[in-house]
């Protein structure tokens, strides 16, 4: 970096191989004073209850909520305004993107989308679909003239997501949720009765109430349990019960295993596993939103400095016409040039306002698209719409490339390339659903387990007819009684045994297997698609950077030519020996040379950006922490220099 000094004002210049220079301060820790920065995306818990909350957290009864989503800019913004000038060098750009750019705000949300997946598999729920597709990033108006497309949108088309896998094949995952049931009944009923005999009476009635417990529990193992207490309470009319009313009441444990399809905590955990994959794939979604959104960016703020230097150009070529026809007119009052030439270059003026003013709004244009990518309420902000952007950098081309051996190259984008890293990801995913489907194709064999503890007790009939029998006294009692039976075991229950469920053909079994190994082959020649992509982008880049070198320097050849051949044909003129033809002509050629230099500097840029993305080191060079782009928070302040170049808007001409 070094000065550049402009009449009275001071302007920062940057070589394009010193971009990575532009962000002096890195990110601060969270916990550093006096810097503290939180993500713009937060999932809150509410404060549990003051006395019951420790009791009531294994429940999870609390509602988490979502942060609403930020809609207003960050202050930098309206700091870095001026007397209604927005100025602005590259590292505040890149500032105001990571901060404000709604692109990057969106892809934001994914990495806390990926992890609510995750804790929804880790309850063995299944995977949810919640990829979040790349946006192209805005681009550049057109320079032909007025672009009636240059809104900036990325206009929803996405680079594809290259998100991660979601799928449901195979044995299903048990619930490791654990599940509580309580149940109260009371009733009456009545029942009409044909044979007096057993019951002694003609319509047997029954007041009842009953209480249900029940805990229920799956296991990674593929074990499940479950123990359930009952308790029922009965009172009827009836003379021939020994105890009215009568307290029944067991207590039950089963315990299933399975013990072929389902019998691996491999396949019963590999939602958790796909689920923990793809929030690595939504942080390296994420790390590829904000490495397109700020060379997008990047490539926004240099053409506008490239069409600001345009306006200059065709200011100058206007006012050399401007002179050419005033000295003309001149000639003409004296005899000494044909009035036919006035004319001539009266056309010429004419073209040249019409060059300024195309000139003109392509800048206007370009402000809004830069804005636009800069804010995320621009149509709510009248100061920020009335704003005229002033670049604080201008576009230095260095006099050397540092270029290394092609296959280093190569190297180093493959192991920086997020597309490289997303594909193996999705690759390890689809060989763990390939083993979920493998195990489906395996019968059903269940192994159970059942203990049952029984009790009985209450109170003698009073109506107890003589002929029914005398109770045993070891029943007589309350709930109290029967629970103490129930506990001692003294009149248990077992049962055990084997299922076994043989599915004939199992042609779905069989088709999701095989669909999966044809889907792994799809992703790993997607891998080798990528790989031989990044192997071409990386040559292409290469080729463009050189290309756009050479083309800079021809253009700088070109354009001192130029100046010579107006200055000679301006002598030669002025001594009677060329025409006004001919120096029109010369203008207009040094108005092409110097056109065809800016938009070679401005492709230079776009040369060394699209380098830099396609080596996969787009935040390294400009020192872009993750940290920052997933809190949206950039540590580094913005400061506007004292001595401000004096830009003024751009007025379309009348």
């Amino acid at each position: 970096m070094k000065g550049q000094w402009k009449g009275n004002c001071q302007y920062t210049t940057y070589t394009m191989n010193r971009v990575s220079c532009l962000l002096a301060a890195l990110w601060i820790a969270s916990g550093s004073p006096g810097f503290a920065q939180s993500s713009e995306v937060a999932v809150e818990s509410p404060k549990p209850p003051p006395v019951i909350g420790h009791v009531l957290a294994p429940f999870h009864l609390e509602k988490r909520r979502v942060a609403p989503a930020t809609l207003s800019n960050s202050p930098r913004l309206e700091s870095l305004v001026r007397a209604g000038n927005l100025y602005l060098s590259v590292q505040d750009v890149i500032a105001l993107v990571l901060e404000n750019n709604l692109d990057i705000a969106v892809q934001r949300y994914s990495p806390f989308l990926a992890r609510e997946v995750l804790r929804r598999t880790e309850g063995g729920g299944f995977l949810r679909q919640v990829d979040t597709p790349i946006a192209a990033g805005p681009t550049s108006v057109s320079t032909a003239g007025v672009s009636v497309n240059a809104n900036g949108l990325a206009g929803g088309a996405g680079l594809g997501s290259g998100g991660g896998i979601v799928s449901q094949i195979g044995p299903v995952p048990p619930n490791l949720d654990p599940g509580l049931y309580f149940g109260v009944f009371a009733g009456h009923t009545t029942t009409p009765l044909t044979n007096q005999l057993l019951n002694e009476t003609a319509a047997l009635t029954n007041d009842y109430h009953q209480f249900v417990f029940q805990y229920s529990q799956q296991f990674i193992t593929g074990t499940s349990a479950q123990l359930t207490f009952f308790d029922y309470h009965s009172l009827e009319n009836s003379p021939a019960n020994l105890f009215n009313p009568s307290i029944t009441g067991y207590l039950d444990l089963q315990i299933a295993q399975n013990l072929l399809q389902g019998f691996n905590i491999g396949v019963n955990n590999r939602d958790i596993r796909i689920a923990k994959n793809n929030m690595k794939v939504s942080h390296l979604q994420l790390k590829l939103q904000a490495a397109t959104t700020v060379s997008a960016a990047l490539n926004l703020y240099w053409d506008l400095v490239s069409f600001i230097d345009a306006v200059r150009i065709k200011e100058q070529a206007l006012a050399t016409s401007q002179k050419l026809f005033e000295d003309d007119q001149k000639m003409v009052k004296i005899g000494s040039l044909p009035a036919v030439e006035v004319t001539r270059a009266a056309a010429q003026v004419s073209v040249s306002k019409e060059d300024l003013l195309i000139a003109q709004t392509n800048v206007q244009q370009q402000e809004i698209v830069l804005k636009n990518a800069l804010s995320r309420n621009a149509m709510a902000n009248a100061w920020l719409d009335d704003a005229h952007i002033v670049p604080l950098n201008r576009i230095e081309i260095p006099k050397t490339d540092e270029i290394r051996p092609l296959p280093d190259l190569i190297s180093e984008a493959m192991a920086n390339r997020v597309e490289i890293d997303q594909s193996k990801v999705n690759i390890d995913s689809q060989k763990i659903a390939i083993r979920g489907s493998r195990n489906g194709l395996l019968p059903v064999l269940q192994a159970f387990l059942e203990f049952t503890n029984n009790g009985l007790s209450g109170p003698v009939n009073p109506t107890l007819c003589s002929t029914c029998g005398i109770p045993d006294p070891y029943f007589i009692g309350g709930t109290g009684n029967a629970l103490a039976q129930v506990f001692r075991r003294d009149f248990p229950n077992y049962s055990a045994g084997v299922s076994l469920t043989i599915p004939f053909r199992n042609r779905a079994a069989q088709a999701d297997y095989v669909t999966d190994q044809l889907q792994l082959r799809q992703a790993e020649l997607r891998l080798q698609r990528a790989a031989n992509q990044v192997t071409v982008d990386v040559k292409t880049a290469l080729i463009g950077l050189q290309q756009a070198r050479a083309r800079y320097e021809t253009a700088v050849d070109t354009r001192k030519l130029g100046e010579q051949s107006l200055k000679d044909e301006q002598n030669r003129f002025q001594h009677g020996v060329s025409s006004v033809t001919l120096v029109i002509q010369a203008q207009r050629d040094l108005a092409i040379d110097q056109d065809a230099e800016v938009q070679a500097m401005a492709n230079y840029t776009h040369a060394k950006i699209a380098f830099d993305m396609a080596m996969g080191r787009t935040l390294d060079v400009n020192h872009i922490s993750m940290q920052e782009a997933v809190t949206g928070r950039v540590a580094r302040e913005s400061v506007v220099p004292e001595s401000l170049p004096d830009e003024k808007r751009q007025e379309l001409p009348k």
